[in-house]
């Protein structure tokens, strides 16, 4: 008999276990789709989007100097450098992967593909707690319908981990949905015990036997989250808001609330042992032993006040007031003495907010706003049908669950709530959303399915199941209603999904050519910066700066590019994708306008550019970069974003009336900006920035820019896409020195061509007091060894003239590097 109970089991479970694994498999193969983008050569691998290029830094530095994190990187945020911005985990774990694979000494090769691979799997991970979660929740059959959904799923979930994409956003959906899934086994095992304080003071601990386990590992599984995000806190405060919601309604129906209080301190205590034993936690990891003490503090005290409250006889509805009073006094209390505790209260409830060009980061903005205009878009980009069918089940569910106090079903409702509040604020926590969305339409669905017929096969399972049979007789009972009902509901919430997810597949982000092409070039034709990009740099001291050598120096870019910049590159971006080194203001047009990127790019002239170029750096006798790095969208689409940045954006475009419509055009502030001089003009009559290299154009709206440019100020420039990306080179530049008549009107010119064999003119003009001088950027005479061996030259010398008198003069490199005077 014990045998047949076995054999039922096994044929009972193994659908489900099928299920989950072509639900694995599913997942798997739609984030694989664009591989060929990804490996696009034997020696290179285009990894998605900014931070996944600072994952492989991590990666790399970890297995070269293995098991030693990189916590302070020198070859970044020049001439700052930067404490290790990542929690540790993720990056920890992954290179050791590599390390034990690679036998200790693992390839590029191997350490590109396993990278690229590990996002794939996290995803594909996620299934197995979805459909835990779902079987625990309601049954096993909307445990695996939500595996299924969850393999689906579009929009941000799915872009995140696309292969290639190789960045903590996947490991955040993973260890929360795992910390969630023994969270509800916790809960759901502790509320047939009678688990209290005074039962474990007595040494009664039989009663937390059978959730201990499963509280722990919801500890460990926050944890492990905690240490592979630096903002985890939001799962913590996600766990104290279900504490807190638990204790209310466990008061108010007269039960104890013991149990919750104990098991939130065990899973705080868990996670703050974890926390503690790490050195660095991406400079949160104060904020975040404060937030779990503080856990661990309120929830015992919540219980006690529960427990004093029903001995004293108090009205049930003391209780919540009595929580929120206290909370609002401990507010006041720490804004007066306790100014510490304060700024953990408020950095909580904050911690999504966005001002200023904070909010030109794509993924901080609000999921339902485009320019700041309200739309639905983005909810049917990340999660189809999911979206909008979880919203109604969210409704019902939240009605069900008043019916009766179950544990677990309201920490889905909190859960779910919460993870819609941050989605709001900031649309990357879509990716996490996708989950409950999944969840919650795998309940409608069977909701639904029950409806069709398919409860009564249910009961017939278990009632065949307590006879133990087996599932001949069930599939007999299958009626075409039955099958017609499951292909309609499961395909109809499904297949928008996944037809939305095989089309966003079908690309890949991160550079482009053009970026792979300027960044290498920088890598093979600049001098070395005077770092091993493989050293473990030791962290500098509290209060100093780091000591780099005398031949660093930075490569100003806008900050989407420093990570290419470093890691393709093996240069130092003075700005980041931390965004770091973007200079401007922060909150008021009144601040200091800070040196940086911003302020450099959109400087009104060359003198202003270079000043902020020279402030960059604490030593004023150097400059905060030696090379420029410009692209098309910076020219155009992305430099709305730099101004943002200085909270100073009138006046740079207008509305213009075409022949296809209203249009934005750029104003005569735009133009006089840096970023205009460089890329538009090519540098043209800048006396110390010269361009070095030009990768092949693109069409894009370089041509409506300068049209606008020849149209309305009197410009002569060729309406035409120039290169893409752009690298000038910041030089002390030649000093050629002469005299002519007073009141003349001199010009100096020449020739320069790039390597796509465009060739533009580079000239100055002044008037003459009897005198003139030009500071010069180009030379006719070739790189020298060590120094740049730029591809951009000046094809013929200087010519200078006035009225009816020309001559020539050649500036050698030497001149140009050193600024020397050359008198003619």
């Amino acid at each position: 008999m014990a045998e047949e109970k076995k054999n039922w089991d096994v044929k009972g479970s193994l659908p489900y276990f099928v299920g989950v694994v072509i639900s694995f498999l599913i997942a798997f193969d739609l984030r694989t789709i664009p591989k060929a983008g990804v490996f696009i050569s034997s020696e290179f691998v285009r990894f998605g989007g900014n931070d996944p290029w600072y994952h492989l830094r991590n990666v790399e530095s970890i297995v070269h100097n293995y098991p030693h994190m990189l916590w302070f990187d020198a070859y970044t945020n020049y001439p700052m450098g930067t404490g290790q911005v990542f929690a540790p985990l993720y990056d920890m774990f992954l290179a050791t992967i590599i390390w034990l694979i690679g036998f200790g000494n693992p390839s590029q090769d191997l350490i590109y593909t396993v990278c690229a691979y590990f996002p794939v799997v996290l995803a594909a991970l996620v299934v197995i707690p979805a459909y835990y979660i779902g079987k625990w929740l309601f049954d096993r059959r909307a445990g695996l319908l939500a595996a299924f959904f969850v393999s689906v799923s579009s929009g941000q979930f799915l872009s995140r981990s696309m292969i290639g994409f190789n960045d903590h956003h996947i490991a955040e959906t993973l260890l929360s949905t795992v910390t969630a899934m023994f969270l509800i086994m916790a809960v759901k095992t502790a509320r047939d015990h009678d688990i209290s304080f005074e039962g474990l003071k007595n040494g009664k601990f039989s009663s937390l036997r059978s959730s201990l386990p499963y509280f722990i590992l919801a500890g460990i599984s926050l944890g492990a989250y905690t240490l592979a995000w630096k903002g985890a806190l939001f799962f913590s405060l996600i766990i104290g808001v279900y504490v807190t919601v638990q204790h209310i309604l466990d008061h108010m129906h007269g039960k104890k609330t013991d149990y919750m209080a104990i098991g939130g301190m065990i899973i705080f205590a868990v996670a703050l042992i974890m926390v503690a034993m790490t050195p660095y936690l991406g400079g949160t990891k104060a904020l975040h032993l404060k937030a779990l003490l503080a856990g661990l503090f309120a929830f015992p005290i919540m219980t006690l006040v529960s427990i004093e409250m029903n001995r004293r006889g108090f009205n049930k509805y003391y209780y919540p007031g009595s929580l929120i009073v206290s909370f609002v006094a401990v507010v006041l209390i720490s804004k007066i003495a306790l100014p510490s505790a304060y700024d953990l209260i408020i950095s909580v409830f904050s911690y999504f907010m966005r001002t200023g060009g904070g909010l030109s980061i794509a993924e901080a903005a609000p999921l339902l706003s485009r320019g700041g205009v309200f739309t639905l878009a983005p909810l049917w980009y990340n999660f189809a049908l999911f979206g909008y069918v979880s919203f109604i089940a969210l409704a019902l569910f939240a009605y069900e669950a008043t019916k009766k106090n179950s544990q677990e079903k309201t920490f889905l409702i909190v859960w779910t709530v919460m993870i819609i509040w941050a989605m709001l604020q900031q649309n990357r926590f879509a990716y996490y959303y996708s989950i409950n969305a999944a969840i919650l339409s795998a309940y409608l669905g069977i909701k639904l399915l029950d409806l069709a017929g398919w409860s009564k096969l249910q009961d017939d399972v278990r009632t065949r199941k307590k006879s133990v049979t087996t599932y001949t007789s069930f599939m007999e009972n299958v009626k075409p209603i039955h099958i017609l009902s499951l292909i309609l509901i499961v395909g109809a919430l499904a297949y928008p999904s996944y037809g939305m997810a095989v089309q966003q597949a079908q690309g890949v982000s991160g550079p482009n050519g053009y970026w792979i092409d300027a960044t290498l070039w920088l890598r093979n034709n600049t001098p070395d910066p005077g770092l091993d990009y493989y050293e473990n740099y030791d962290v500098p001291v509290s209060g100093e700066s780091y000591q780099y050598p005398e031949e660093s120096y930075g490569v100003m870019s806008w900050w989407d590019y420093g990570h290419w910049i470093e890691i393709i590159g093996h240069r130092i971006p003075n700005a980041n994708p931390f965004q770091q080194g973007i200079g401007g203001r922060s909150f008021s047009i009144e601040e200091e306008n800070r040196p940086g990127a911003s302020t450099f790019f959109t400087a009104q002239s060359e003198e202003e550019a270079t000043a902020v170029l020279e402030a960059v750096h604490p030593d004023p006798d150097k400059s905060g970069a030696r090379y420029v790095v410009t692209d098309v969208e910076m020219a155009t689409g992305k430099f709305y974003a730099m101004a943002l940045w200085t909270l100073d954006t009138n006046d740079y475009f207008f509305l213009a009336q075409t022949n296809e419509g209203d249009r934005i055009a750029p104003n005569e502030r735009y133009f006089n900006t840096m970023e205009a001089r460089l890329h538009l003009f090519d540098g043209d009559s800048l006396e110390q920035y010269r361009m070095v290299y030009e990768s092949p154009s693109a069409a894009t709206d370089e041509t409506w820019y300068k049209y606008v440019y020849n149209v309305r100020h009197g410009g002569s420039i060729p309406v035409e896409d120039t290169g893409y990306v752009k690298v000038f080179e910041y030089v002390k530049g030649a000093t050629i020195r002469g005299n002519a008549p007073a009141d003349e009107k001199i010009t100096l010119s020449t020739t320069i061509q790039t390597p796509q064999m465009r060739s533009f003119s580079y000239s100055q003009t002044m008037i003459s007091d009897g005198s003139f001088e030009f500071v010069v950027p180009y030379s006719m005479t070739g790189p020298i060894e060590g120094e740049t061996n730029f591809v951009v030259r000046a094809v013929e010398p200087y010519t200078i003239s006035y009225e009816n008198t020309s001559v020539q003069i050649t500036v050698s490199e030497k001149a140009v590097l050193e600024g020397d005077v050359i008198n003619i």
